[in-house]
């Protein structure tokens, strides 16, 4: 109900409630941008030009379902947008860094630290397909349905992909695929 409002707010003109949907769901776009990325650098932007477009057209809008699916999706179009830029230019992909550096003990931010390093490579070595439905599932909060719909393929491929891609990162996490 939350969101609805906002979205009212901001087609209004108010700059609080844009501000809101900002701090509502930044964090949220950033690790999906970062997990299709694999850049966060380029993550950060992907996040900051879904953003600009929402406020260039605030009267464009519209949802069919919830805010953060809405949002989930633009990243990933954008993230789709950027790498086929990227792979038409050259193939260059660094590994996700530093994350977030707010653990309790600085032993604990190193354990922190690589673990989210070996779970980056792990998804850095997934197909673009694969991790992008994972990413949208976990971390975007999409539905099957409405990856299927942004995607353009069945929900069966969604439900394979992702399938598959869960179970190779666990091969990968547990070194039972060479790296």
């Amino acid at each position: 109900m939350e969101d609805k409002l906002l979205i009212l707010r901001f087609k209004r003109g108010s700059t609080d409630a844009l501000c809101r949907i900002y701090e509502k769901y930044e964090a949220a776009m950033l690790t999906v941008a970062a997990g299709l990325l694999n850049d966060l650098g380029a993550a950060e932007d992907v996040v900051h030009d879904v953003f600009v477009a929402l406020v260039e057209t605030p009267q464009r809008l519209r949802l069919a379902g919830s805010l953060r699916s809405y949002l989930a999706t633009c990243v990933a179009n954008r993230a789709r947008d950027r790498l086929r830029t990227q792979t038409r230019q050259r193939r260059c992909s660094k590994t996700v860094e530093n994350a977030e550096e707010d653990e309790a003990t600085p032993l604990g931010a190193m354990v922190r630290d690589e673990q989210w390093r070996c779970l980056a490579e792990a998804l850095a070595q997934l197909p673009y397909e694969q991790r992008e439905v994972i990413m949208l599932r976990l971390h975007g909060d999409l539905t099957f349905h409405a990856i299927a719909g942004s995607t353009g393929v069945s929900i069966n491929t969604v439900q394979s992909r992702y399938r598959y891609g869960i179970d190779k990162l666990r091969l990968l996490l547990n070194g039972e695929v060479p790296r």
